[in-house]
């Protein structure tokens, strides 16, 4: 694979992560813990179902030989499907994606003391320019939803990301080891931790079919497709470009959701856009 082909992937893992929040606004009863958990357990069943057609035992054998960064992957995986809805119950939406702006960084800051990854300046320069861009975009919100609990609930989804790019990229630098298998690990662990939270279960039959939507499409593919391109890009390139997640969250909730764009939205979206593009055209002027 190129590297020009693991971006346009990334781009689509992107595209296909920020279908979430257009997609949970055409839910029926299902609110809150209840939406993670079913997310999380159809991404599980979605998982098993898949990787036992393709790897057979083998997945077993994985499970079992994995060792400490499978899981510890797995553990992250976890982490960032649960944290997130559980920061959105605490505070606004608009705290919750600036504070995941700081992913990037974490993630560089990972690289760099962890794995002696020494970043381009062309990086750094675009991880600060998109984070503005993610402040430009909300910038402009109430901070009446504000609350300290929210947001450090919130930081654990860029530390987990973070980490876990960090570690998907240290195996592939040191020894051959199964990751995918870390996915399933972090769908079951998440919906095993919400369940309770999400009990009495209240769902209809039409946001079963959207979750099922959510499990099988928004996360399980994707998550299988990043495992797979950390082989290709780096940690902090990985991260970046994760926040054109944002940037597609808000033109989905535009088209399908009626929801109308600020100014502020506008511009911070362009800044983030010019970030990425103007980086990865460095690294192919570079390559």
């Amino acid at each position: 694979m190129t590297h020009r082909q693991a971006v346009g992937l990334m781009v689509l893992v992107t595209l296909l992560w920020s279908i979430a929040g257009v997609v949970t606004r055409h839910l029926d009863s299902a609110r809150s813990f209840e939406v993670t958990f079913w997310r999380s357990f159809f991404t599980a069943l979605s998982l098993a179902a898949g990787l036992l057609a393709w790897r057979g035992r083998g997945l077993w054998t994985s499970l079992r030989d994995g060792g400490r960064w499978l899981w510890l992957s797995g553990l992250c995986w976890a982490v960032m499907f649960t944290a997130f809805m559980l920061a959105l119950t605490l505070t606004s939406v608009a705290y919750v994606l600036v504070t995941m702006a700081l992913g990037p960084v974490i993630t560089a800051l990972f690289s760099r003391i962890f794995l002696r990854f020494t970043l381009p300046w062309s990086t750094w320069l675009a991880i600060v320019v998109a984070g503005l861009g993610v402040a430009v975009m909300f910038g402009g919100e109430s901070g009446d939803a504000f609350t300290l609990a929210g947001v450090l609930v919130a930081c654990c989804v860029p530390l987990a990301g973070a980490a876990n790019w960090t570690v998907l990229q240290r195996v592939r630098q040191q020894r051959q080891v199964d990751m995918l298998p870390a996915v399933l690990i972090g769908a079951i662990v998440s919906a095993l931790i919400t369940l309770p939270l999400a009990w009495p279960l209240q769902a209809s039959g039409h946001d079963l079919g959207l979750l099922a939507l959510l499990g099988a499409v928004q996360l399980a593919l994707p998550c299988l497709l990043v495992v797979r391109l950390s082989r290709h890009l780096p940690a902090a390139e990985i991260s970046l470009l994760a926040l054109l997640e944002v940037v597609f969250g808000v033109a989905w909730a535009w088209l399908w959701a009626a929801e109308q764009l600020s100014p502020n939205v506008l511009v911070g979206g362009g800044m983030i856009l010019l970030a990425l593009v103007a980086k990865e055209t460095a690294g192919l002027r570079k390559s």
